[in-house]
């Protein structure tokens, strides 16, 4: 018999403990480590064809089965459309690529990929009865919790270093979230939310402090399978701070090659940080299992500025697991690749995309990746976000003067 969903339980992603997916939970108790959801996929594939898909409406939710939420009167939406995957040729013929695509995820209704989470993620927790969350961010998490908090009925916290996107702040207030501005990185607003929660009665959900962020993620991997007409990419590549995106699309081609509704194998998996800001990249070239904490990071790339991130050992498993990288990029060099790919083919990426794109730039130059192989790049946000990201300082004109030629 068909179900709406095929979640089955929680697993821990350390300790591999199981956990009862109807409760609300965050950490695994005994190791204090992040939750997965697992899913009967056994069930699932022999209950649900692929072509089962083909009538649904294109939007985040047509991959139900796969998702936590109990029945659709459960999901909390803002319309959540299947993001375009846009060929950028005449970009790649410059930096040496046949083919290269770019997941633009500035189309979700928060403007960023943190809509995924937050649309999965509320519908879950309201769903298991949770009524007051709280959590930091770097901006667009937290703009996206707030959003889709409200629309669902909820209370949010949320706390963010003031150097945050000023717009990313506007949404919060905009939603009626409690917001907070704290004078130092995400950490220092992480352990803020940590003792609130402690003092009250908020539900810490920051990034893989409870397990359905990573399903609403998840879905971004969903849908580049089926719009590369249900085939692999041979490259991913991830602008990753707390890397749950990274995690999400890995577990999704995962979860699909096992239900038999794709084949081929594993694309490999690049992780893109900032140099000022690079735990994952050090941690990978030093061949470790586990990242350190960066004290005074820095970066434009406001959204991957995370010092050390809860997931860091699963990233890096996906990095060893695929013979993937990880890849650090300057903040000038980057900001240099969102002027070229913009002038290019006129998408206006955040610069946490930008970044990916240049690591590509450079993976192709050093021959790490063939000009025949497919890639595929996130850019996780629409660049208008952050619009102190492109010098905007021009001459002003008189009235009736002639205008200079270049």
């Amino acid at each position: 018999m068909t179900r709406y969903s095929y979640l089955s339980h929680l697993e821990c992603a350390r300790c591999g403990q199981s956990q009862d997916a109807t409760h609300a939970i965050g950490l695994c108790p005994s190791c204090n480590s992040p939750l997965l959801a697992r899913y009967d996929l056994a069930a699932l594939a022999r209950d649900v064809p692929r072509d089962a898909l083909r009538d649904r409406a294109w939007e985040l939710w047509r991959y139900h089965e796969l998702l936590p939420s109990s029945s659709a009167e459960e999901q909390v939406t803002l319309g959540e459309v299947v993001t375009p995957m846009l060929r950028m040729d005449r970009y790649a013929t410059d930096i040496g690529l046949d083919e290269l695509w770019v997941k633009d995820e500035s189309a979700t209704p928060t403007s960023s990929f943190k809509a995924r989470g937050a649309a999965v993620g509320v519908s879950r927790a309201r769903e298991v009865g949770m009524r007051r969350i709280a959590m930091p961010t770097n901006g667009n998490a937290g703009a996206a919790w707030a959003t889709y908090a409200a629309r669902a009925g909820l209370t949010a916290l949320i706390v963010m270093p003031r150097n945050a996107p000023v717009v990313t702040r506007a949404e919060c207030l905009a939603a009626g979230a409690e917001v907070h501005l704290v004078d130092g990185v995400i950490s220092d607003a992480g352990a803020m939310v940590a003792a609130a929660v402690a003092d009250g009665d908020w539900v810490d959900v920051a990034t893989l402090k409870e397990p359905y962020r990573i399903e609403g993620k998840k879905t971004m991997g969903l849908e580049i399978v089926e719009q590369l007409g249900w085939s692999l990419p041979d490259v991913v590549v991830y602008p990753t701070g707390g890397g749950v995106g990274l995690i999400g699309i890995y577990k999704a081609i995962a979860e699909l090659l096992e239900l038999g509704w794709v084949h081929g194998e594993m694309p490999r998996f690049v992780a893109v940080q900032a140099e000022g800001c690079a735990p994952i990249v050090t941690a990978f070239e030093r061949g470790e299992s586990e990242s350190t904490f960066v004290p005074d990071s820095r970066t434009v790339a406001f959204g991957i500025n995370v010092p050390k991130a809860l997931g860091d050992f699963l990233v890096l498993d996906i990095l060893y697991r695929t013979k993937g990288r990880a890849i650090a990029v300057s903040d000038e060099d980057l900001l240099a690749e969102l002027r070229v790919l913009g002038a290019a083919e006129g998408l206006f990426v955040c610069p946490e995309g930008a970044a990916a794109l240049r690591a590509v730039r450079t993976l192709v130059q050093e021959g790490w990746i063939g000009r025949e192989e497919r890639v595929v790049v996130l850019n996780t946000g629409a660049g208008i976000k952050y619009p102190e990201c492109v010098d905007t300082d021009l001459p002003v004109l008189a009235p009736g003067s002639a205008l200079p030629t270049r």
